[in-house]
């Protein structure tokens, strides 16, 4: 579980408790999160082992890099997103059909936005899709902690914690994904293509690209290839 800059520390003590409920133990804080204390420990409830391992990092790039698959959360209330946008429950049949195919198990970090705002669109822009959970209309967003606990039952009803065969292509970390953008932003930038200030919605476009087509290690590794190549050329 990745918390994006949680506002209160009870609930950030009800996230451990939900997570201790379905099994769960890490949780990563990114900055800036609230200091954890008295509420939180009161909220855990038996969970307080998974706030002492908590991690704070500084950045979401830098939470999300050790993971194969991202998985964003939003109420859909006021944003468009490029990603599929899916329920808890849709998800966890799309991962047990893909188990189902022989796709390996893969890391999966499930990320959560600041109780008041949510994601971001850059922040949504490194999810690989979105889950939303329905609400009724006249209160349509939930506790995070809640919120966490929905997504986690679902998921881990459906045995979406269990590791399977090996054998197929390991998906891509997103830090190797981002890798691959930052030598590629110095390959359009060096053929012209940043001509104006629409090239940091179009990095965005195409991150989200990355993100929906679950590029494996060696497809990132050829695309950094052909990108060093390119800029090879280029100074010649």
């Amino acid at each position: 579980m990745v918390l994006v800059r949680p506002q209160a520390d009870g609930n950030v003590g009800g996230v451990a408790r939900a997570m201790a409920n379905m099994g769960l133990e890490r949780l990563l804080l990114v900055e800036p999160a609230v200091a954890l204390g008295d509420q939180a420990r009161a909220m855990a409830v038996k969970a307080g082992y998974i706030l002492d391992s908590a991690r704070r990092v500084p950045s979401l790039a830098e939470a999300l890099a050790p993971f194969r698959r991202v998985v964003g959360t939003t109420s859909g209330r006021s944003r468009s997103a490029a990603q599929p946008v899916v329920t808890p429950r849709q998800l966890a049949r799309q991962w047990s059909q893909q188990r189902s195919d022989g796709e390996p198990w893969v890391e999966t970090a499930l990320v959560f936005g600041p109780e008041a705002s949510g994601l971001n669109n850059d922040e949504m822009a490194l999810c690989s899709c979105l889950v939303t959970i329905p609400c009724a209309a006249r209160q349509p967003t939930l506790n995070l902690s809640q919120a966490v606990l929905l997504v986690a039952y679902e998921l881990c009803q459906d045995g979406a914690d269990r590791r399977h065969a090996d054998g197929e292509p390991a998906p891509a970390q997103t830090a190797q994904i981002e890798g691959l953008f930052t030598q590629a932003q110095e390959v359009l930038r060096r053929v012209g293509f940043a001509r104006d200030d629409s090239f940091e919605a179009v990095l965005r476009d195409l991150r989200r690209l990355a993100a929906r087509s679950g590029l494996s290690e060696r497809e990132v590794a050829i695309l950094r290839g052909i990108c060093r190549r390119s800029l090879h050329a280029l100074n010649r």
